[in-house]
């Protein structure tokens, strides 16, 4: 029999689909274990309202149905449906501000715990770890990120449910571009990487996808070869395009533009005239090329999670007690080969920040791996 253990958990970074679902699982199997189990408010900003007397370590402590609707829906267990997260997620609280950290790490001695699980992605690992190296806490790492860029796990929470949601985006905005004969440039979440806008891309029938992996900026040379594309569309019957692009895409100097969408539609449009005004007669269909932008938004990091992100929170939830249980602490759980296993933070954590500090994604799309090939085998321009 395991003695009882004291956890706390928290979510830190922006939200995702399956957040909750992660915090049902972790307090369902800890209470079957007889443990108590704190939820952190608003991610390590918790420590520092306890540190404050803002809130008391009584007031955290979570139960199996801690989250129950009231009256005809008393006991109605929904957390693994909601998205967001009822603990709250903050991506501010920097350690590298030593009054900051210092109030942390005394919050964090109010709750005598015994492991902390941090749901988090990248950047909350590198931050998380710095903390615990100082307070000398027990912890494990939990990743979620619909950028599904935390090195040495197959897929973070959030990710599926954030590519259904594009895949339908994209769907819808399939219908009123071929409504209209235009060309759609969809801008997609990911920050530096391009998984998010990859996968929901080749599901959501795009003509071509634009990922910082394989197009870092929007060259001349580039957007010629997109209208070179649509222009192959229009010579086949089809009249209307679905281009999908990253966020981390940049402009022709290399600088990040928020709405770079926006940019590449006003730049498709204008090649496609001078090509058409070539003379050329296979350029000739591209003549009133209409094209419009849209910017998904935050809207991706929203909707009911999916039936795998909701399995895999089970999961990982379930490996994160097991873990604690077993005294094995400074482990990032991860999806290995379709299994739930651990990597230690050690190996994880420098290379992310090893990243940050070469300004890279900490785990991009492999450029050569099959899902590339897939799509350029299907027909899809995704750069030479």
């Amino acid at each position: 029999m395991t003695p009882p253990k004291r956890i706390g958990i928290l979510t830190s970074g922006g939200d995702c689909p399956g957040l909750n679902a992660i915090i049902r699982a972790v307090i369902k199997c800890a209470t079957n274990n007889g443990w108590e189990v704190f939820g952190i408010p608003y991610g390590t900003k918790g420590f520092i309202d306890l540190e404050t007397g803002q809130c008391q370590p009584e007031d955290l402590q979570l139960r199996e149905h801690g989250y129950d609707l009231p009256s005809l829906l008393g006991g109605l267990d929904i957390l693994q449906f909601l998205s967001g997260s009822v603990l709250g997620a903050l991506n501010k609280g920097d350690p590298s501000d030593p009054d900051i950290a210092r109030e942390i790490l005394q919050g964090y001695r109010h709750l005598n715990l015994d492991a902390l699980i941090a749901i988090g992605g990248d950047g909350s690992l590198d931050i998380i770890d710095t903390l615990a190296q100082q307070g000398n806490w027990q912890w494990i790492a939990i990743p979620k990120t619909i950028d599904n860029d935390v090195p040495f796990t197959e897929q973070s929470i959030g990710f599926d449910t954030a590519v259904n949601t594009v895949t339908k985006a994209l769907y819808d905005l399939t219908f009123t571009a071929a409504s209209h004969d235009r060309i759609m440039a969809v801008q997609v979440m990911g920050r530096d990487a391009g998984h998010l806008a990859f996968q929901s891309g080749i599901a959501g029938g795009a003509d071509v996808i634009l990922i910082p992996e394989l197009t870092p900026c929007l060259s001349e040379r580039l957007v010629d070869q997109i209208c070179h594309q649509i222009s192959r569309l229009r010579q086949g019957g089809r009249r209307f395009a679905l281009v999908v692009i990253a966020e981390g895409v940049r402009r022709p100097d290399g600088k990040k533009d928020s709405h770079i969408s926006d940019y590449l539609a006003q730049q498709i449009q204008s090649r496609s005239q001078r090509l058409c005004d070539s003379g050329a007669p296979q350029f000739c269909t591209l003549q009133e090329v209409d094209t419009r932008a849209t910017v998904l938004g935050h809207i991706q990091r929203s909707g009911t999670p999916s039936a795998f992100d909701r399995l895999l929170a089970a999961r990982f939830g379930r490996e994160a007690i097991n873990l604690i249980a077993m005294d094995k602490y400074n482990q990032l759980v991860v999806l290995e080969n379709g299994e739930v296993t651990s990597k230690p933070l050690d190996q994880v954590v420098p290379q992310v920040r090893q990243s940050h500090t070469d300004g890279r994604c900490p785990d991009p799309v492999d450029a050569q791996g099959l899902m590339v090939q897939t799509a350029r085998d299907l027909g899809i321009y995704v750069g030479d």
